[in-house]
């Protein structure tokens, strides 16, 4: 059986030459990454000369940021998203089902699912009293896509149960920047628990590849391993050290994020006449003709993200300008036959 190819947002040449429009012309909303990122500064030449060293800077910088010790800088979450699941099988995981939400970043579940394990997918918490010992349960917070975001004191309880079963907790928290007091990093160190995090979407460096996996030092030395030497680049460690740090441009990026995000929540609310679910840097709406809509935005040289289920569509944070032409896109007369105006 041939395996799907999952598709993902960003893939704005593929799009442009599918609708015949000049990829300049396009306003790409499809990804969930930060429309102002970190003004990277003229950089050393010698980083891009030598082979890249473990840099103590960024490990500081990321450990008083997370405010967590055990971290391992990683060339972006999906390379351990990809490795996860072997070393799981290693660690006397290779028995245990793994629960996956039905929503959800479907990385995780093309890892799983190809390394072997009996997933479970599961939508509400009230599900979870059927954990068996051992199982692995995968938390994506705040989802992506929908957006949800799960209370730190929901994810304590779940913790506290999986830590009861000799389970494991893997929690990805790619887009927890904006929402900081809802993380669990402070209950590390724990040997069931697992948190990935991104530095590209919050700081708009998707193009350094640059995340951290927070964990025990048992789990972190397997990480190393199976990542291998130069697992980042030294570019993307100088530039992580110094966004990391910036704590006046991050708090700048946080108050423009939530206002951004605001404006888009109300125009498609307005729009959709639905209360779209997400957060400071994307907003998903739900709809039976979200296929159709996808369609036409395209025409128009809007790309958004068509969900895997392809009942929702997911829109990145537009800046002012494209805001307006978003709203002036969505005002025309072809798009009412796809709206509820109920």
């Amino acid at each position: 059986m041939t395996e799907k190819t999952l598709r993902h947002g960003g893939q704005l040449q593929q799009i442009a030459k599918q609708y015949d429009i000049s990829q300049t012309q396009w306003l790409d909303l499809s990804t969930g990454i930060a429309p102002r990122g970190y003004p990277v500064p003229q950089l050393n030449d010698e980083l891009w000369r030598c082979l890249p060293e473990v840099n103590g800077d960024l490990l500081n910088a990321a450990q008083s940021y997370y405010q967590c010790q055990q971290l391992l800088p990683i060339a972006g979450s999906q390379s351990v998203i990809q490795q996860l699941p072997t070393i799981c099988q290693q660690q006397g995981f290779a028995d245990s089902r793994v629960w996956l939400p039905v929503v959800g970043y479907q990385e995780h579940h093309k890892a799983w699912r190809e390394a072997g394990y009996q997933i479970v997918h599961y939508q509400g918490d009230e599900q979870f009293c059927q954990l068996a010992a051992k199982d692995i349960v995968v938390v994506i917070n705040p989802n992506n896509p929908s957006g949800e975001l799960r209370q730190q004191s929901a994810m304590l309880a779940l913790l506290d149960v999986i830590v009861s079963k000799q389970g494991l907790l893997v929690v990805d928290e790619a887009f927890m920047d904006c929402t900081p007091e809802h993380s669990i990093l402070s209950q590390l160190p724990n040997e069931q628990l697992i948190i990935l995090r991104s530095v590209g979407k919050f700081f708009g460096l998707a193009g350094i590849r640059l995340g951290f996996v927070a964990a025990s030092e048992q789990w972190l030395l397997l990480f190393s391993q199976t990542l291998g030497p130069w697992a980042v680049n030294g570019p993307a460690q100088a530039v992580g050290a110094l966004a990391l740090t910036d704590a006046n441009w991050q708090q700048q990026q946080r108050q423009s994020l939530a206002r951004l995000s605001a404006a888009l929540h109300k125009l498609l609310a307005d729009t959709f006449h639905q209360g779209p679910q997400g957060t400071a840097l994307f907003q998903t709406i739900q709809s039976d003709h979200a296929a159709s809509l996808f369609d036409l935005l395209c025409q128009h040289g809007i790309y958004v993200r068509l969900c895997d289920d392809g009942k929702a569509l997911r829109f990145g944070i537009p800046l002012e300008q494209d805001l307006l032409r978003l709203q002036q896109v969505l005002q025309k007369p072809v798009f009412s036959q796809f709206i509820d105006n109920k």
